[in-house]
Order: structure tokens, then C-alpha cells, then sequence
């Protein structure tokens, strides 16, 4: 994402010292200070990689059961990545999700290398758990996380 966000913001800053105004995207008026403030607001704080990290949590648990432990590997490093990126944004974060960084992800890790569903369930678990209490040290405690009962992604093995 930090690469993309930084392709982005290069195209961007080329666009706008093109002397054409034929390109989409007028919207971002300004001088080049305010066009980044602008784009910035438009990656949004942490609530974003909450979104694709809930996400990413629906697919890392479905996947577990299916035992597509390959997906699973794939879901677990993108959820990393997606807190890392927003916490990039969001600094002050950074406290509340060093638990679920530094142990409980290697954690999850660790089992997915056993590839055994009972073994995943149970660090699951925990993983939920950690959600749940860096929710509470965030001061949003009602953003309960609990383990999915509805499938909602057509991915399956």
C-alpha cells in the first residue's frame, strides 16, 4: 500500500505540473500543500484498515475451515499489512495494536504452519480476543468483534 500511495501521490504531482487541463480529477483544487492534504483525507485514518482488516478477518477465518491454508497465509499477511499501513496514518495507534503485531499474529502464524484446523481455531480465538482489547485500549469497546457465523465471499477450496 506505502508503494502504491507513493505511485500515486508521483503521478499525482506530475499531473499538476502538466501545463494541460484536459484530465480528469479536477476536484483537487489548491496549491500543492492543500492538493496533499486532500489526498490525504482521501486515504482516510485507521477506520479504512479497519474495513479491509474486517474483511480480511471474515476471509482469514473462512479460510481456516476450509483448510486453504494458503489463503489463509495470504490473508494473515495482508491483515498485518493493512494495520501497518494504518498506523502509518495514524501513529498514535501504534501502542494498542504492538501487542497484535509483535504476538499475536506470529502467533496465528505459527499455528498456520501446523495446518490443523483445531490448532487454528483456537489461536483464532486469541486473535479475536487481541481485536477485542486493542478496541477497549482505543476506547471503542462497542466495535465487539466476534468469530463469523456467515460466510459472505465466494472463495472456497
Amino acid at each position: 500500500m506505502r508503494y502504491l500511495t507513493s505511485i500515486l501521490i508521483f503521478l499525482f504531482l506530475s499531473a499538476c505540473n502538466q501545463k494541460q487541463e484536459t484530465v480528469q480529477g479536477q476536484w483537487i483544487k489548491g496549491n500543492e500543500q492543500k492538493k496533499l492534504e486532500t489526498i490525504e483525507n482521501q486515504f482516510r485514518g485507521f477506520d479504512m484498515a479497519m474495513v479491509e482488516t474486517g474483511y480480511r478477518y471474515q476471509e482469514l477465518y473462512w479460510a481456516g475451515q476450509d483448510e486453504n491454508w494458503k489463503y489463509a497465509d495470504y490473508q494473515l499477511e495482508k491483515i498485518q499489512k493493512t494495520i501497518e499501513n494504518g498506523l502509518e496514518r495514524r501513529p498514535k495507534r501504534a501502542q494498542s495494536a504492538q501487542h497484535f503485531l509483535t504476538v499475536t499474529l506470529p502467533q496465528m502464524r505459527e499455528a498456520l504452519k501446523k495446518r490443523d484446523t483445531v490448532v487454528f481455531n483456537k489461536n483464532f480465538q486469541m486473535l479475536t480476543n487481541s481485536c477485542v482489547s486493542c478496541h477497549a485500549m482505543e476506547k471503542v469497546p462497542f466495535f465487539t468483534v466476534k468469530t463469523p457465523t456467515e460466510r459472505q465471499s465466494p472463495i472456497r477450496k
